[in-house]
């Protein structure tokens, strides 16, 4: 959810500079063309995934929708323009009155997607539509990357427990995102509080090794931390000597403990040396929760260890490698005039390299096997086959410019869920591999 629908206020200022100049010297020249107000549809997609994924994950929709609404042409932004001689005064007095007043339809968020999927399709004016392009990659390809990375950790730990740490390790604004995103994929908790207040994920944190080496003694530093914080409270145990550590930590808190951390050395081996020590105490009870520099790779490694919670930070918020999707945003039909009855025309770019797209306003459907698993992500420009008429993918998120698409952040969650285990066993696989399922065009 975001701070809206907690009741609490938040300074939204505008989208509208969250944008590439060309954007708006296109609608320059187009406003003087006289070709402006062609009705046009883009698309949202992406030619391939990155390498060694297997599925793509979408997150950032409802993103995406916040900065549709606020993409207004204020005066400060007006003047900027202006001081800065980027477009006309015709085209700022055009801008002064901007309204998305289009359609969005999309895969809804938490959906998985493939090569070529219409992740997102924009419907409206040429002009008010090329305008959104900067401003929606910019946070599909972020949030996406990360949810699929998410998503990837996620299915490697099993049902443990996942906590986002990585707001050190990125850019504040987008550490916020990249929590969203990391609930979306399948994280339980974040660190980030300002990612807790504005879209209520549940935040979780204690104490750091400063912590402990401000006190005279570890004793002190652990007696501190229960005092304030209960019994419940999870202690960081390798600052100095583990099994001491652990000793001291029961001592003073007792088996209720609620939680140990390790954050260095040999994970797998420390592992179970402390779940050893910790039973033998009597603190069977007692979590286990380690963190250092996790990837997908590594949660894998420890599925063998008395772990109960993976805290993953670096290569979380930058994707584990894969910081971007690579989506575009591609005009694939136009009308042949201004009027609104114009006949829409598939249009197409033919680049040579690779960087070639399909023309025409697309249906999206997964087919299943006869188990219910998907076998094929289906696309295509006509009418939809009987057989896939309840398998359609893309759902209307904007209608004349109003949002008529907002849901919760767990519904999303909850959808990526679904979505991931209605593929092939083969999509959690972490060895290098094609997409799971083909993309077939028809």
């Amino acid at each position: 959810m975001n701070t809206a629908d907690l009741g609490l206020p938040v300074d939204v200022p505008s989208t509208a500079l969250f944008t590439d100049q060309y954007e708006l010297t296109m609608l320059r020249a187009a406003l003087q063309a006289g070709t402006a107000d062609r009705r046009s549809v883009f698309e949202v997609f992406t030619r391939r995934l990155p390498e060694g994924r297997r599925y793509g994950v979408v997150a950032g929709t409802g993103r995406v929708l916040d900065a549709v609404e606020n993409f207004r042409f204020d005066t400060d932004v007006l003047g900027f323009l202006r001081a800065n001689r980027i477009v006309d005064e015709e085209t700022l007095g055009w801008l002064a009155s901007y309204r998305f007043g289009g359609d969005i339809w999309g895969y809804p968020e938490g959906e998985v997607y493939f090569p070529g999927s219409p992740i997102l399709r924009v419907e409206g004016s040429f002009a008010e539509c090329v305008l959104l392009e900067t401003v929606i990659l910019s946070i599909l390809n972020h949030d996406s990357a990360i949810a699929a990375a998410a998503s990837r950790m996620s299915a490697a730990a099993g049902g443990r427990g996942l906590i986002e740490m990585g707001a050190r390790r990125t850019h504040e604004l987008s550490a916020v995102a990249a929590a969203r995103a990391a609930y979306v994929g399948g994280f339980d908790t974040t660190s980030d509080l300002a990612a807790g207040f504005r879209y209520g994920i549940p935040t979780v944190g204690t104490s750091a090794h400063a912590f402990t080496l401000l006190h005279d003694s570890e004793r002190d530093a652990f007696q501190a931390q229960v005092n304030a914080l209960g019994r419940g409270t999870t202690l960081l145990i390798d600052t100095f000597d583990v099994a001491e550590a652990v000793r001291t930590a029961v001592e003073i808190a007792g088996p209720e403990l609620g939680a140990v951390r390790i954050d260095s050395g040999d994970l797998l081996l420390v592992a179970h040396r402390v779940r050893q020590q910790l039973d033998e105490l009597g603190a069977v009870d007692t979590k286990i929760v380690v963190t250092s520099d996790l990837d997908e790779y590594a949660i894998a490694s420890l599925a063998a260890a008395p772990v109960d919670a993976y805290g993953v930070g670096t290569q979380l918020v930058t994707g584990s490698g894969r910081p971007t999707c690579s989506m575009v945003y591609k005009i694939v039909a136009r009308a042949t005039s201004a009027d609104p009855k114009a006949p829409l025309q598939p249009v197409a770019k033919k680049s040579l390299g690779g960087k070639t797209s399909v023309g025409g306003r697309k249906w999206a459907a997964r087919r299943t096997d006869l188990w219910g698993y998907a076998e094929a992500e289906v696309l295509g420009t006509g009418a939809v086959p009987a057989d896939l008429l309840d398998r359609q993918l893309l759902v209307q998120l904007v209608k004349g410019g109003g949002i008529v698409a907002r849901e919760p952040l767990e519904t999303a969650r909850s959808r990526h869920f679904a979505a991931r285990a209605a593929l092939p066993v083969s999509a959690t696989q972490l060895s290098r591999g094609e997409p799971v399922i083909p993309t077939e065009y028809i």
